[in-house]
């Protein structure tokens, strides 16, 4: 079983109960480690005093921050990790429901990192379920805050395959506003026609969600050229360019080409996977 990353007590109204927290997610994929060219030798960091050129060692790094100064001079703010625990809102181990939302009100540009939430006795067993439960009937989230990692997440638990997970957000002044960030993007006149194809391609491309379908071609090759190398084989692949613009005057007929293609190729059952794969080029070992 994996361990815990943080341990509290979760409450909603009168109701409290201790409970645990598990990683949801992990990432897979080849650890590349850094060496120098032409040798074996692995290229290593130290945590180094910049002054003196010392190695320092973890036990004696504190953290600190920009202070402001008068004379425009830079000064630093040291702040130990027992001050940072005092302040923490409560004592970093409480999971307070503040108020349920409706789920589909969270848009997916707000989650962050997503954790599975278990109780932490036998007696916290029937409220765990009974929350689970009511929130899948429901269709709300519960919405709390915590105090993990000297950071405090604003955050919604729900249910999940009959489980509890709790899904840490942004903050509202974290997520940027498009009209800021993005460039301006012109407007443009929609056709009736070109809307109406554009909704039955959507139509004949519908489907099911189902992530076990998908797989991750860019790791396969990574995994592929690993063990190429280590024989002494080469692999090379095709190079692969991204798809002409459309242009205004194309973009009927590119929908109903769209729709014709999609129709001819419903049903082939064909794997899906993270992006384009393109063909190991001809004689490529």
């Amino acid at each position: 079983m994996a361990s815990p990353v943080w341990k509290g007590t979760l409450s909603f109204g009168l109701v409290s109960l201790p409970v645990r927290l598990f990683s949801a997610r992990e990432r897979h994929g080849t650890r590349f480690h850094q060496f120098q060219r032409g040798t074996s030798d692995r290229i290593r960091y130290r945590r180094v005093n910049e002054r003196t050129g010392t190695e320092v060692d973890s036990a004696e790094i504190v953290r600190g921050t920009k202070a402001d100064s008068p004379s425009g001079a830079e000064e630093y703010t040291i702040v130990e990790p027992s001050e940072l625990e005092e302040i923490a809102p409560g004592r970093s181990s409480s999971l307070e429901i503040s108020a349920f939302v409706p789920a589909d009100d969270v848009e997916a540009l707000w989650y962050d990192s997503a954790y599975y939430v278990a109780p932490d006795s036998k007696g916290a067993a029937k409220p765990y379920r009974l929350l689970c439960r009511a929130l899948e009937h429901s269709g709300r989230l519960g919405l709390t805050t915590l105090v993990m990692r000297e950071r405090q997440h604003l955050a919604v638990v729900g249910p999940q395959n009959g489980v509890l997970t709790l899904s840490t957000l942004w903050w509202a002044d974290e997520v940027r506003d498009p009209e800021v960030t993005l460039p301006d993007i012109p407007g443009a006149d929609l056709g009736e026609r070109d809307l109406e194809l554009a909704e039955q391609l959507i139509g004949a491309m519908a489907d099911r969600w189902r992530p076990e379908d998908y797989t991750d071609d860019y790791q396969e090759r990574i995994d592929e050229l690993v063990r190429a190398k280590s024989t002494g084989e080469r692999v090379r692949y095709a190079e692969e360019g991204p798809p002409p613009e459309t242009n205004v005057v194309e973009l009927t007929e590119a929908l109903r080409a769209s729709l014709r293609g999609s129709e001819q190729g419903a049903g082939s059952g064909r794997r899906r996977s993270a992006g384009a794969g393109g063909e190991k080029a001809e004689g490529a070992a």
